[in-house]
């Protein structure tokens, strides 16, 4: 039923947003999709209805911003399609490898290959270790086609050679990164509301740490996947040094240093 009310609400937005023409929706390319726990009954919504117009709730997965979004938020389509076009794009680079330099190579991997691996990362936090792996895969052959290492070769030397962050510490780097911008308010305001700084009641020890927050949740494919708790966990577990770093630019050298020798 919260999921419902939800919902409700969140359409009740878009027609106030729509009455004000502010919004303009267009029927053919509008989709609405449910988020639903694969663990819970939940009440299923056939279709919507916004500015007279029925929109029918699609089945599976739909595509916002380039990311595939699927009901359980298990983000299977998504990290497949990355690793689609990944893959066709390292091949290609892979064609003409012999006639490029290292820094050369390196430049197109950034470009077609990890470019893709990054982008929107953040909403892959918590996914399940074989789901990582797939894109994980993809960043080692990256770093072996750059620096013409054999398929058998450990790749974590090589990734060290090259600075390059594995996908989990990437994808950390991230959260931590719009973390740090938003509790300066450089960050954008939506992220911003939605940390707390932890201010103690009484004179504690731990009033010094710049610690956040961390909510409760009721779920772990949901909740404990949330910017909200994400940011605050990993940025409680850095160490105050990082924390006090004066630019973004110290902060993110000091960031990558400490999750290379984690």
């Amino acid at each position: 039923m919260q999921y419902l009310s939800y919902l409700q609400a969140c359409i009740y937005d878009v027609k106030c947003w729509s009455q004000h023409n502010y919004l303009k929706l267009n029927s053919e390319k509008t989709e609405v999709l449910q988020f639903v726990s694969k663990f819970r009954q939940s009440q299923q919504i056939d279709n919507v209805i916004l500015d007279e117009t029925v929109v029918h709730t699609a089945t599976d997965s739909v595509r916002d911003l380039g990311v595939q979004l699927d009901k359980h938020l298990a983000m299977n389509a998504h990290v497949n399609n990355v690793c689609k076009a990944a893959s066709l794009a390292l091949y290609k680079i892979g064609t003409v490898r012999q006639y490029l330099s290292k820094e050369a190579t390196e430049r197109l991997v950034h470009a077609h290959v990890m470019s893709r691996i990054d982008y929107c990362n953040s909403v892959l936090y918590g996914l399940p270790d074989l789901q990582i792996s797939k894109l994980q895969r993809i960043q080692n052959s990256a770093a072996r086609l750059v620096v013409r290492a054999k398929k058998h070769e450990h790749v974590s030397p090589i990734l060290q050679e090259l600075h390059w962050l594995p996908v989990k510490a990437r994808i950390q780097y991230k959260i931590l990164s719009l973390a740090y911008l938003s509790l300066r308010g450089q960050g954008p305001e939506y992220l911003h509301c939605l940390i707390t700084v932890y201010r103690p009641a009484r004179n504690l020890r731990s009033q010094t740490k710049s610690l956040l927050v961390c909510p409760t949740f009721n779920t772990i494919s949901y909740g404990a996947r949330s910017f909200v708790y994400a940011a605050a966990t990993l940025w409680n577990n850095l160490p105050e040094h990082i924390k006090q770093s004066d630019t973004i630019a110290k902060f993110r050298t000091s960031l990558k240093t400490h999750l290379f020798l984690k």
